[in-house]
């Protein structure tokens, strides 16, 4: 088993990264354009305005802008059946001791679902995070394995969320087909020292999904933590993908079950940008419609692409481990 824990270094460029994600103007410059193109690939997922997942339009259904330019869709698959890689996070920090029983036994029939239909090559990964981050079970398909590990997960103090979710990014970046976070938490933040911004970036970076799972939310607002829940919405939006706020038991399967149900019925939608002036800003806003005005749809809110002087993507310094198990960066 790996543990992780996050140099203060790691940080060392935030406010780059954080002007980039805000937005920052600059200077006019002439307009260019780009003249080599990558595909960009987007996961989306079609519902009811009563939450019925729809999977049988169409690619003539479906329109996509970059920062605003319509685009011309080259690939599309409707309930696509490209492999998954899936990092389930389960927050194991003192707070959730007493509820770390129901969601390992939640988790196990989730990843016998999960891994029990659709492509034989979707893989999944266990971690857990507390004060540190545990990696208990790399990419595999093997059951026996998640419910060892599942059985064995006990809380500690601290709760490192945001580190834990640019980890799993981190690890799923190089992963091909479709990629999927799951965060199993009762909502906040302690001891990360990333941020949440920084969280998300990396998750946009892998083109990963994010699906927060806050457990027992408190009803009297004074005893929930807003701030972390706010924060877990603004992952999974920013990423195309949802959070639940179930209690134990029946509740906890279903939110489990429903992404099952979101991963099994997802539009695969590519295009290659066009037409799209190059800025400064490596951030490219996306917003993907239908044309049947009472549908909406779910995606990433952007991706990195090429920006003006031909930099793409994020300078920020990657972390990884070395073998005494301790991070270190790597530029």
């Amino acid at each position: 088993m790996k543990t992780f824990r996050l140099s203060a270094k790691a940080t060392g460029l935030a406010p780059l990264a954080l002007a980039l994600l805000a937005g920052v103007l600059f200077a006019q410059q002439p307009t260019t354009f780009r003249t080599n193109v990558s595909l960009v690939r987007v996961i989306a997922t079609v519902k009811t305005a009563a939450g019925k997942v729809i999977g049988s339009l169409g690619k003539e259904d479906f329109e996509i802008y970059d920062n605003g330019v319509k685009q011309q869709i080259a690939v599309f698959e409707h309930q696509t059946e490209q492999k998954l890689s899936v990092v389930l996070l389960v927050d194991t920090s003192g707070s959730t001791a007493k509820e770390l029983k129901y969601e390992s036994d939640s988790s196990s029939r989730f990843f016998h679902v999960l891994l029990g239909e659709g492509n034989p090559e979707d893989m999944a990964a266990l971690y857990t995070f507390n004060w540190e981050i545990r990696e208990q079970q790399p990419f595999s398909r093997d059951l026996r394995a998640f419910d060892n590990r599942l059985k064995m997960m006990h809380g500690e103090a601290g709760t490192a969320m945001y580190d834990a979710v640019y980890l799993a990014a981190q690890r799923l970046e190089p992963r091909d087909g479709r990629k999927v976070i799951v965060v199993v938490t009762d909502g906040g933040d302690t001891v990360s020292r990333l941020s949440v911004q920084k969280a998300l970036e990396a998750a946009q970076l892998a083109d990963a999904v994010i699906y927060a799972i806050v457990v027992v939310p408190i009803t009297n607002d004074a005893g929930r933590n807003i701030g972390g829940e706010h924060a877990l919405d603004f992952m999974a939006k920013g990423t195309g993908g949802r959070i639940f706020m179930p209690t134990l038991g029946a509740e906890l399967d279903k939110a489990f079950a429903d992404i099952i149900t979101e991963l099994r019925t997802q539009y695969l939608v590519g295009f290659y940008p066009q037409n799209v002036p190059l800025t400064k800003k490596a951030f490219h806003s996306l917003d993907v419609r239908v044309k049947t005005p009472d549908l909406r749809v779910s995606a990433r809110n952007g991706y990195y692409g090429e920006v003006e002087g031909g930099v793409s993507g994020s300078s920020e310094d990657r972390i990884t481990v070395s073998p005494d198990r301790q991070p270190k960066k790597k530029r």
